[in-house]
């Protein structure tokens, strides 16, 4: 049996019998079984956009060559019914659990929130009547934040390959597409999303694993430098190793953990707003036409770097999708983007950011604590702008001008929009860089300038880091690992999950 993997060009609507036509006619051979190794679409020119694909092929007919050998994630079997606590069921606590359990641990997972079924409900009920549930919210519940976004399934992190090959194969046997394993910019769908944590949360179950929900983490136990019990609100929970993956949005366990004596230090984090346009706008920007066959809705990735500036980037790009208040407390105010895998929706959105240290935003060397007061006061600033969790929001076009022209109303947004100033509601280091990126993303995208902005956006990162030692543990405690998106080193579901299951391994090394 020989391999060969070539590269193709087909239609963005081809069919599975076009896909095979051009293996046979580029190899020219009859029999053959092929797969798609990797799937991404080429619109660089607008009259021509095509996929390019890289197809691995076998067959008799083909003299030598193998496949490439896969990254492969190894598990050491080493807990022998050693305890574990897991606090956060999001992408990082989730897999560290998942891998410990493998290794041979039992594993017990605090979640604060609810199950996904509830909170999916408790979301419901939010939007409906307004009234916000600490246990069943965007930020907080079963399978993270990442749950209710677009299950975008990318990262930048490099050397994490073995470990994003296992995520993705753990997705789809509990569900997911099989495209997320071969297409260059995969992502899940909330809708489907559901459903997976669902089914990897009974594969856990199965193994042996726990998990309480509605459990928060509200303090500590340590003795000489080795964390002997997590407290939470249901009770004590002693084992012999814990991991903690709070998320971005989980503040007071922060700062627990600050007052436990866990070092922290401030991080570049990233300040802004939503932009919301009609995704028709963003199709025929990026397409030159409203549609095209095979293709769900247009996406986009802007960045501007001008001398002098703040970095100015979209990040969280949601095609086809909706904005959502995504506060995680009562009497704050912060949107985000969701999609579901159809990503049918008439809108696009995506944040529209500054990066900044914190200190430089305050002009003045501040704490981690002091960072996070800052930014939840300024959370709790545009909650009492709109006096509830109507958006502040404006049309792009006057906030370059700095000036309000009509209310903006088109919106997905649930609990709809207020007109706001926005120039004059964030510090105008990030409004001047804001501005002057906008005029880039214009210049990059036609039709951008015609999209409205909206928010708050303050949870692209933490503004926070936890320190770790060169093992990956927390510095100075022998039992500690803080993971995810939390811990200041990770961003997304992918990069947040490998960093969960680097943690469980070198756990499961550690204890061979």
């Amino acid at each position: 049996m020989g391999y060969r993997e070539i590269d193709i060009k087909l239609p963005t609507d081809y069919s599975e019998q076009q896909l095979h036509n051009r293996v046979k006619k580029e190899l020219r051979i009859g029999n053959f079984t092929c797969e798609i190794l990797n799937q991404a679409l080429d619109a660089r020119n607008k009259s021509n956009i095509h996929w390019q694909l890289r197809v691995g092929v076998h067959s008799r007919e083909l003299k030598g060559g193998t496949p490439p050998e896969e990254p492969s994630l190894q598990i050491p079997y080493s807990g022998q019914g050693r305890k574990a606590v897991v606090t956060g069921s999001g992408p990082a606590g989730f897999f560290a659990a998942f891998i410990l359990q493998q290794a041979g641990f039992s594993v017990t997972v605090l979640e604060r929130g609810t199950d996904v079924t509830t909170r999916d409900t408790g979301i419901t009920r939010f939007e409906t009547t307004g009234a916000f549930d600490p246990k069943s919210n965007y930020a907080f519940g079963e399978g993270g934040a990442g749950t209710f976004s677009d299950g975008k399934l990318t990262s930048r992190s490099k050397h994490i390959s073995a470990e994003k090959k296992y995520i993705l194969d753990q997705y789809i046997k509990a569900g997911a597409p099989e495209e997320i394993g071969y297409l260059t910019h995969p992502h899940v769908g909330s809708d489907n999303l559901k459903v997976v944590v669902m089914n990897l949360r009974s594969q856990f179950l199965d193994l042996g694993g726990s998990i309480l929900f509605e459990t928060q983490l509200t303090d500590l136990r340590i003795q000489e430098g080795r964390i002997t019990a997590a407290v939470s609100d249901r009770g004590i929970h002693e084992a012999d190793l814990f991991v903690i993956a709070p998320g971005h949005s989980s503040y007071e366990t922060y700062r627990m953990l600050m007052a436990c004596g866990i070092p922290f230090r401030t991080k570049n984090f990233a300040l802004g707003y939503r932009a919301e346009h009609r995704q028709e706008i963003i199709n025929t920007g990026q397409w030159g036409r409203a549609s095209l066959p095979g293709v769900k809705a247009a996406e986009y990735r802007l960045t501007s770097n001008r001398e002098g500036r703040l970095p100015v980037f979209s990040f969280c790009m949601c095609p086809g999708g909706i904005v959502v208040p995504a506060t995680a407390y009562a009497g704050q105010n912060i949107v985000n983007g969701m999609s579901l895998y159809r990503r049918n929706g008439q809108f696009a959105n995506a944040a529209c950011v500054a990066g900044i240290h914190p200190s430089a935003l305050a002009g003045e060397e501040i704490s981690p604590a002091e960072a996070l007061d800052y930014v939840q006061q300024l959370e709790a600033r545009f909650f009492e702008f709109s006096g509830g969790y109507m958006a502040p929001s404006c049309s792009i076009r006057d906030f370059l001008r700095r000036k309000l022209s009509q209310p903006v109303k088109d919106s997905s947004y649930p609990f709809g929009l207020i007109q706001a100033p926005l120039w004059e509601m964030l510090p105008e280091v990030i409004v001047q860089s804001l501005s002057e990126g906008l005029e880039d993303f214009n210049r990059k995208l036609q039709g951008y300038d015609t999209g409205i902005l909206l928010g708050l956006e303050s949870k692209t990162s933490s503004p926070v880091q936890v320190i770790r030692d060169e093992t990956g543990k927390v510095e100075g405690f022998d039992n500690l690992y803080v993971v995810g998106e939390g811990s200041g080193y990770a961003g997304g579901i992918i990069s947040s999950g490998a960093d969960g299951i680097r943690a469980a391994v070198r756990i499961a090394e550690r204890t061979h």
